[in-house]
C-alpha cells in the first residue's frame, strides 16, 4: 500500500492554487492594494480547489457505484437463471454465457491463493479511497472508479459466497472462445488499468498536471 501511494502520490492542492495565492499576495503588496485583499484571495483559492476536487471525487465514486451495481446485478441473474444449466450461445461458438465459480484471481489465475487475492483486493480498495482526497483529474477519477468498482465486485463474492468468508468463489460467466471465463468486475479492472497506463504514457498525473520526461 505504501508503495502504491508513493507511485501515484499527488499534492493535497493543485498547482494552480499556489499560483492564485501568489498572485493575491503580489497584488496585496502594491501601494494601491485594498487592505485584506490578499487574505481574501488566499481564502478563495483553497475553497475553489476543494470544490474542483469534490467534483472529481464524486465522479470517482459514481463510476465505482455504476460498475459495482452492474457486476452485482449480472451475477445475481447468472446464479438464478444460468448456474447449473447448459451454456447460452451469444455469438455462435465465439461467445457464450457459462456460469462457473472461480476461486482464483481474474480470468481464473492462481486458484490456490484465494485468501491472498482477497487481501490484495481489500488493500487496493483502501489505497484508492485514500488517494481520492488528492485527486484533481477527471480521467484519473474514471480510471480509479473502474478499479474500485471492479475490486468491490469481486471482493463481495470473496466475502459472502461459499465456501466461506475470504475464501468465497467468484461468479464468472463471460466465456469467449479460446479465452478464460470472466465477469464484469474483471472487465472494469482491466479497463481501469489500461486507462491508467494510457494516462501515464501521456504524462497526466492524478493532480491534473501534465509532465514530460
Amino acid at each position: 500500500m505504501a508503495e502504491a501511494e508513493r507511485i501515484i502520490k499527488t499534492p493535497d492542492t493543485p498547482d494552480d492554487s499556489g499560483e492564485h495565492t501568489a498572485a493575491g499576495a503580489s497584488a496585496g503588496s502594491g501601494p494601491s492594494a485594498v487592505p485584506g485583499a490578499s487574505r481574501a484571495g488566499e481564502r478563495q483559492a483553497p475553497a475553489a480547489a476543494r470544490g474542483s476536487r469534490g467534483r472529481r471525487i464524486a465522479l470517482l465514486f459514481a463510476v465505482a457505484s455504476f460498475a459495482y451495481a452492474l457486476d452485482l446485478i449480472s451475477k445475481t441473474l447468472v446464479v438464478a437463471k444460468l448456474e447449473g444449466r447448459a451454456p447460452i450461445k451469444v455469438v455462435g461458438d465465439w461467445l457464450e454465457l457459462n456460469a462457473i465459480r472461480n476461486p482464483g484471481a481474474a480470468f481464473g489465475f492462481g486458484a490456490a491463493f484465494t485468501v491472498i487475492f482477497t487481501l490484495i483486493a481489500a488493500a487496493v480498495i483502501v489505497v484508492i479511497i485514500r488517494l481520492a482526497r488528492k485527486l484533481y483529474s477527471y480521467p484519473w477519477a474514471i480510471a480509479l472508479g473502474l478499479l474500485l468498482g471492479g475490486a468491490l465486485g469481486n471482493l463481495t463474492d470473496r466475502i459472502f459466497r461459499s465456501p466461506g468468508v475470504f475464501e468465497g468463489k467468484v461468479v464468472d460467466f463471460i466465456a469467449p472462445k479460446g479465452f478464460a471465463v470472466f465477469n464484469l468486475a474483471d472487465s472494469a479492472i482491466v479497463c481501469g488499468g489500461i486507462l491508467i497506463v494510457l494516462l501515464s504514457f501521456r504524462g497526466l498525473d492524478p493532480d491534473g498536471t501534465v509532465h514530460k520526461d
